[in-house]
């Protein structure tokens, strides 16, 4: 299992359009992912579930990762928040 904390960066935080790009990415893995924000945990590969907690510019969130490309997973979602989501 290996986790990371997350510091969003990008303007708006994790709206509609960032969030799904995030989940999508996420979704490409085998691996279990979850985002903990403050005492919420959530499945990354839910466009709701990561709507729902309502992450703005400058929160920090622990992105957790497990399975059989759980390292793989985690430096592409790392990459993709570094990159602002693309926007």
């Amino acid at each position: 299992m290996i986790s990371k904390v997350i510091t969003i960066t990008n303007n708006t935080g994790l709206h509609a359009r960032p969030a799904s790009v995030f989940v999508s990415t996420a979704s490409k893995f085998k691996s279990e992912l979850f985002i903990k924000k403050e005492e919420k945990k959530v499945n990354a590969k839910s466009i709701l579930a990561v709507l729902a907690l309502g992450i703005s510019k400058g929160t920090e969130i622990t992105l957790t990762a497990e399975g059989p490309d759980e390292e793989e997973a985690v430096a592409a979602i790392l990459a993709l928040a570094e990159a602002n989501f693309n926007e």
